[in-house]
């Protein structure tokens, strides 16, 4: 369900491919969080969230809790904060999307920009949440929600409708990171502070998209490069975007921990050809595939690494035998 990631998360037939690894390289152990899920982010007390079935959920101590909706069929959890507060977003009884806060054992609408659709993707441990929203004039607007309002954090300078402007990590200063269109209709990562939104560039191409940020102000995404036949995760920091590098032509950075390090997932070329996605985390400007540092013969294929925390616990969703599962890492 997680819409802003759509087109870095373009997930086939899983198959395990084999890719060379450092021996020193650290390893793994794997915990199943249940068939039909997705796990989207791990707060620093190992607390997950994400979603199973089609319900936002809390993964604690071993034990999963149901979060509920807004009155609809369908929610997910996006973020979680150090208080265990979840981010996400919820259909209503007429199916329109609403961005909510949970904490408390209660969900709460945060409302829209003007229009019937708004979903949140992040929040910080002072309850600011951003996302992105519908407004009165039918453009998406990211925005940030704070001491009870949702601001319209404005565009790049493209403002058509179906170009959608989003809001995707908010670090604990309230800079946020995102991805809008400009006015010439490319759309590029964006880095949100003192109330202004700077144009973040491309690794050398037209596209770019921001995912996380950290408290260093380290932003990781993915950006095509020169001719746009391929794109990579980055690591934006000190006004310099780094390639960091892909296992075939396409990787993303969808998530960055304190310490700097990042997570996402990568194509790859199976046995039979075929391309697909493959979990990795970023080594010395390099991705990792996470699926070689984990048991062998587990059943288990690794597709994206969503979220990781300063223990270096990796979570995100992957296929076990066949069926979606959502998935814990911890280092061993």
């Amino acid at each position: 369900m997680t819409m802003f990631r759509v087109a870095a998360l373009c997930v086939g037939v899983l198959h395990l491919v084999t890719v060379a690894v450092p021996a020193a390289a650290q390893s793994y152990t794997v915990v199943d969080l249940g068939a039909s899920s997705s796990a989207t982010a791990i707060n620093g007390n190992g607390t997950i969230t994400g979603s199973s079935g089609s319900h936002a959920f809390v993964y604690s101590g071993g034990t999963m809790t149901d979060l509920g909706t807004l009155g609809g069929t369908a929610s997910e959890g996006e973020s979680i904060n150090t208080a265990g507060a979840v981010a996400g977003y919820s259909t209503l009884t007429d199916r329109t999307y609403r961005a909510f806060l949970y904490s408390n054992g209660r969900m709460v609408s945060l409302g829209t920009l003007g229009a019937n659709y708004s979903v949140a993707y992040a929040l910080n441990d002072a309850g600011q949440v951003v996302g992105s929203s519908i407004t009165a004039n039918n453009l998406s607007h990211a925005f940030l929600y704070s001491a009870g309002k949702m601001i319209d954090l404005g565009t790049l300078g493209g403002n058509q409708p179906g170009w959608s402007t989003t809001a995707a990590s908010i670090n604990s200063l309230g800079h946020v990171v995102g991805y809008s269109y400009l006015a010439s209709g490319d759309f590029h990562g964006f880095l949100y502070a003192n109330h202004e939104m700077h144009d973040l560039g491309t690794l050398g191409g037209s596209w770019s998209q921001a995912f996380a940020i950290n408290d260093s102000e380290q932003i990781t995404g993915q950006a095509y490069l020169p001719g746009n036949a391929k794109a990579h995760a980055f690591l934006y920091s000190g006004d310099s975007m780094t390639d960091l590098g892909a296992l075939n032509q396409y990787s993303s950075g969808l998530a960055i921990n304190g310490s700097g390090v990042v997570v996402g997932n990568a194509d790859v070329r199976n046995k039979t050809g075929l391309l697909v996605y493959h979990a990795v985390v970023y080594r010395n400007l390099a991705p990792v595939d996470l699926n070689r540092l984990i048991p062998p013969r587990t059943g288990w294929v690794l597709s994206t690494a969503t979220s990781v925390n300063d223990a270096g616990e990796i979570v995100g969703y992957g296929e076990l035998r066949g069926v979606q599962h959502a998935f814990l890492l911890t280092p061993r």
